[in-house]
């Protein structure tokens, strides 16, 4: 039996409503520090202070700022005793608030003059300067980046809270190049991926791979139009599952999304332009909820040019920040190559006729 999209496009905010409802975080797990990153955090434990001491910032001398006032090349100041040399990360010495650099002071045997002023506090960092006392290596809601894995290891953790979602994903043969895409976002969201490949594009062996025993979301690409040998849908409802197939959103109108049992399922087209809409529109706010991350940040600039909607319809803009502004590239049909080049994407809602050009709009991040 050949596909069908039922009379009725459901509207795009209808359908993330359903899946979003009764989602939870997933619970929080504690990793290894290689393993943590890219994903989100969990209530990151305490950091102890760094440095736990004032240090030496660079290599120098090791004097007391009140002791070298009114030295200069043409005034050298003799000092009472040889100063201490440090290297940089040592501990200051008792009594000593500054490092004057090695030009700075003249040796003549037991005999040392100084010829620049020092200021307390040069060429020191001071205790808890790189991380305060109990700050957390990251704010929880975060992606765990380069920088939170700097503090985790200057701080000595050697583990990491946070959540990955996992992820399954079922291809179906012919849609290679979108999985790999897929993939490679759902990896760079901080997510476990488990990709699998139907045996046929038919609905028996679609149906075998749609296990969701060990999975908080399942992905399937491929198989979701009305082409005939299109029968992804036919195998999730086969499997039970409750869907809207047929979205009121382009690119994209051949998606279906719903639950399997518990578990939110979203069907992709195999077409990677038409995928990546559905990931953006219904995939990325259901990995938020799941993670407990933070709100996106949109990046709001003024249109380079309109862009016109069509009222019913939820659209997506690719555009490319030029000369600070959003310039529209692609909507509706999304070339691959307006696609490499896009910086952000817009959500043109289904109740708007689009935008005026010069009219500011918050987009978002492509890559953040």
């Amino acid at each position: 039996m050949t596909q069908r999209l039922p009379p009725s496009l459901t509207p795009l905010d209808t359908v993330l409503a359903a899946l979003l409802r009764d989602v939870d975080p997933v619970a929080a797990e504690e990793l290894p520090l290689v393993e943590a990153a890219g994903s989100v955090s969990a209530g990151m434990p305490l950091l102890p202070a760094q440095p736990p001491r004032d240090v030496a910032a660079v290599d120098g001398w090791a004097v007391r700022a009140i002791d070298l006032v009114g030295a200069s090349s043409y005034s050298p100041l003799p000092l009472a005793g040889l100063p201490l040399w440090v290297e940089a990360g040592d501990a200051m010495p008792a009594g000593c608030d500054c490092v004057l650099d090695v030009d700075a002071v003249e040796l003549s045997g037991p005999l040392a003059q100084v010829l620049a002023e020092g200021v307390p506090g040069q060429g020191v960092a001071r205790a808890g300067s790189d991380i305060a006392e109990n700050a957390p290596a990251a704010a929880t809601g975060c992606l765990v980046d380069a920088a939170v894995l700097l503090l985790a290891r200057v701080a000595g953790a050697d583990k990491l809270s946070v959540r990955r979602p996992r992820l399954r994903i079922v291809n179906t043969p012919g849609a290679t190049v979108t999985l790999q895409m897929i993939a490679g976002l759902a990896s760079a969201a901080g997510l476990d991926v488990s990709a699998h490949e139907a045996a046929s594009r038919e609905a028996a062996s679609i149906a075998v791979a749609l296990d969701v025993s060990a999975c908080d979301l399942l992905l399937t690409i491929g198989g979701s139009g009305v082409g005939r040998a299109d029968a992804t849908v036919t195998a999730l409802i086969e499997r039970g599952a409750k869907l809207a197939h047929g979205l009121a959103l382009q690119p994209g109108r051949t998606a279906a999304a719903g639950r399997l049992g518990t578990i939110p399922v979203v069907a992709l087209p195999g077409s990677p332009a038409q995928a990546l809409a559905v990931w953006l529109a219904l995939v990325l706010p259901l990995i938020d909820r799941l993670s407990a991350r933070r709100p996106r940040r949109a990046v709001t600039l003024p249109l380079a040019r309109k862009i016109a909607s069509s009222v019913g319809i939820a659209e997506i803009a690719l555009l490319a920040e030029e000369h600070g502004t959003w310039m529209p590239l692609a909507m509706r049909e999304w070339p691959l190559y307006a696609i490499g080049r896009s910086d952000a994407w817009l959500l043109v809602p289904a109740s708007s006729e689009g935008f005026a050009a010069g009219e500011p709009v918050g987009a978002y991040l492509m890559r953040e």
